[in-house]
């Protein structure tokens, strides 16, 4: 493999991956490479064959035990050479003595498994335009008006590690739009919504009960210049599947949630869609 390196992306590769992700299909947000960036500066690797980008990885470390692999891509005319197993080997050995989580797509969860991965739960990307009218007794507000350490300690209830730096920008971006439902000054769900390639992608989309979620879909669609919007939902909440299809909504892709390690103890009750194929 003369020629073959691995190094840290820099910002404009940061771009190159992003347009790499769209190419497969994947419908990447248009600004999310800004708020990974602030996640783990260090966590993106790429691969280059005598000076050309060919192959990236995402390493993200979170807090001092946990880490996530994701935008693992080798362009097609490198593919079976090699290339991407080495960028493999290089994300895995930064994340060493962590437990690790990735979305797999379906064509390589069994490679996922061969280097120690189990699945947790599936996800399914529903689409479409939300159906039905919102439900009044919700109380959906900014979530920019609410303190911060509040929303940042909603969300740990459904990720194994605190990771304020990135949902600061994950939910503050321009062009996002962040929507929180409250009950008698409680938070009791939480979603957002950003421009991607195809439709607009909301994750994270936490919430109390099946209503609460429907009332924070329905509200963030509106910012959807065609009202379609995308989610990638948690099998391991059976009322989420169940609430998407009631909102005229249909499945177009699956991936696999998977750890290294014991599945993390979340609360998946109230999972609606994860918040990032990506970074977890």
């Amino acid at each position: 493999m003369t020629g073959f390196e691995i190094v840290g992306a820099s910002a404009a590769d940061m771009k190159l991956i992003r347009d790499w992700a769209d190419e497969e299909g994947w419908n990447p947000g248009d600004s999310d490479r800004f708020a990974f960036a602030v996640a783990d500066p260090e966590g993106f690797l790429v691969g280059r064959l005598d000076g050309e980008p060919v192959a990236c990885i995402s390493a993200v470390r979170y807090g001092g035990g946990f880490g996530f692999i994701g935008f693992y891509i080798a362009r097609p005319a490198v593919r079976g050479q090699g290339y991407g197993i080495r960028l493999w080997h290089a994300g895995m050995e930064r994340l060493d003595g962590r437990l690790v989580g990735l979305d797999g797509v379906v064509d390589q969860q069994d490679n996922y498994r061969k280097s120690g991965f189990r699945s947790a739960w599936n996800n399914f990307r529903y689409e479409g335009v939300p159906q039905g009218e919102d439900d009044r007794a919700v109380e959906i507000v900014d979530a920019a008006t609410l303190p911060f350490g509040r929303l940042a300690a909603y969300d740990r209830r459904f990720f194994p590690a605190a990771r304020d730096a990135f949902l600061s920008a994950w939910t503050g971006l321009p062009g996002r739009t962040a929507l929180a439902a409250v009950r008698d000054g409680r938070i009791e769900g939480l979603g957002v919504i950003r421009p991607s390639s195809a439709a607009h992608r909301i994750g994270p989309l936490y919430a109390a009960t099946p209503a609460v979620a429907a009332a924070l879909v329905r509200r963030l669609a509106r910012h959807a210049p065609d009202g379609q919007v995308s989610v990638d939902v948690p099998d391991a909440n059976p009322k989420a599947g169940a609430l998407f299809e009631r909102l005229g909504l249909a499945p177009a892709f699956e991936t696999a949630r998977m750890y290294t390690g014991p599945t993390p103890d979340l609360a998946l009750t109230d999972l609606f869609g994860v918040t990032s194929l990506e970074l977890g």
